[in-house]
């Protein structure tokens, strides 16, 4: 469990706190690149670790992210004039370019130099890998882009879909990183195998339902081993990737296939605010380009990760208990909802916008959840004291993957992961 204290310095991102001012020194997704694809479109409203803003995209193509309130009067852009490389507030007809610089003042007399001394807040944005990224750092410590593998491919070769999540964003990552509730809240019933059917099931995930788990901090984050019995003197090893601040790479599922040769998927949980949090799902085929029907059910709305409304909030959702189906629950699905990101949301969401640690009992398939709690609490009190994140300075480090295989008892673990993770353009 956590002191009531330490739950807060994890949870609390807004702009001061230790924990929001970690998070800031790293780029974080923002938008699809789809949300705002054209030049001059409609402005889109972005909230991002509790602060509210304004996403446009202007006449020349360049990414503003701006405070979503005019300076004047606290006017929303929201309803401003995308136009002629800026945007416009339609209150008193201020305008800002993309880095918030103030360039027309039109309510105020002509000889005035008032608009020279306005600048609105901004973060630099970029796109890359088909999302709009941005930095909400120190402008004088801002750190080049986390290249991983799938934003570097062809777009014809990833997927990127997010979803809302009602709750704090990190009982959104230890949902990612705990590899032993895969073998329930995932399952069907009598523990056979996983219970979306458009996965390769594992017999393996359920028929050791205890994992031992060996985690190893490294560079960028953690290495999480969890280590299941399986026939003919072997484990299966599933080895998660966690990436500072909320990123993880997902083992593929089924010692059948050679992992190094499978498509990359990922996660970030990146914080709305307090209370809320985009999940994001990334996937990569580094081999050839996904088919119509691969890309539909990696990337699309009503895909593995979905379905989403237009606006990306899941139909199976909180205010409708997930369509929980109770007679499924009792012949079928292990949960009775449907879809593995409903039912993550539904244990993650039900524990409160905040989970409350320090009522938690905590046992030995935690070690993850453990580590991670650790180092973030321990990054954010250093950075406090002016000590910076390495990995936040180190984009090449993001180029890694996960595995999952058959390893004969015998192996150690580090060794394993040595062999599982070599071969592919990434540092483990």
């Amino acid at each position: 469990m956590l002191s009531r204290e330490d739950n807060e310095l994890l949870c609390r991102v807004g702009p001061g706190t230790p924990m929001g001012n970690l998070l800031r020194r790293f780029w974080m997704p923002a938008l699809l690149e789809e949300e705002i694809a054209e030049p001059d479109s409609a402005p889109k409203r972005l909230r991002l670790m509790g602060e509210d803003l304004v996403a446009f995209r202007d006449t020349n193509g360049d990414i503003g992210i701006l405070d979503a309130y005019c300076p004047h009067r606290c006017a929303p852009l929201f309803f401003g004039r995308n136009e002629e490389s800026g945007l416009r507030c339609i209150y008193h007809g201020w305008k800002f370019d993309f880095r918030g610089n103030c360039v027309d003042m039109p309510s105020e007399p002509q000889h005035t130099d008032v608009k020279h001394k306005i600048k609105q807040t901004s973060y630099p944005a970029l796109i890359h890998g088909g999302v709009v990224w941005t930095y909400m750092g120190p402008s004088n410590l801002k750190p080049a882009l986390p290249q991983f593998e799938w934003s570097c491919l062809p777009a014809g070769q990833r997927t990127a879909i997010k979803r809302l999540q009602q709750c704090n964003w990190a009982q959104a990552v230890e949902g990612g990183i705990d590899s032993s509730h895969v073998s329930f809240l995932h399952s069907r019933k009598g523990g056979h195998g996983i219970s979306d059917t458009r996965i390769e099931s594992s017999a393996l995930i359920t028929s050791d339902r205890h994992p031992v788990f060996t985690v190893k901090e490294i560079d960028h984050g953690l290495l999480i081993g969890a280590r299941r019995n399986a026939e003919n003197d072997c484990y299966y090893w599933r080895i998660t990737q966690f990436l500072l601040p909320f990123y993880t790479m997902i083992p593929p599922l089924g010692a059948g296939q050679d992992s190094r040769d499978a498509p990359v998927d990922g996660h970030a949980w990146v914080p709305i605010d307090d209370y809320n949090t985009w999940t994001w799902s990334f996937s990569a085929n580094p081999h050839r380009p996904y088919t119509a029907e691969e890309r539909e059910f990696r990337g699309g709305h009503d895909g593995l990760w979905g379905p989403v409304d237009e606006h990306f909030m899941p139909r199976r959702n909180k205010a409708n208990d997930y369509l929980i189906d109770r007679p499924l629950q009792r012949n079928g699905e292990f949960a009775g909802i449907i879809g593995i990101p409903n039912q993550d949301a539904a244990v993650q969401e039900g524990m409160g916008p905040i989970a409350n640690r320090s009522r938690e009992h905590l046992g030995t398939s935690d070690k993850a959840i453990i580590a991670f709690r650790q180092l973030l609490l321990r990054l954010a009190r250093a950075c406090a004291h002016a000590e910076e994140p390495a990995a936040a300075y180190h984009g090449e480090w993001y180029s890694v993957r996960a595995a999952s295989a058959l390893l004969g008892r015998d192996v150690p673990f580090e060794q394993g992961a040595a062999s599982l993770l070599a071969g592919a353009p990434r540092r483990s």
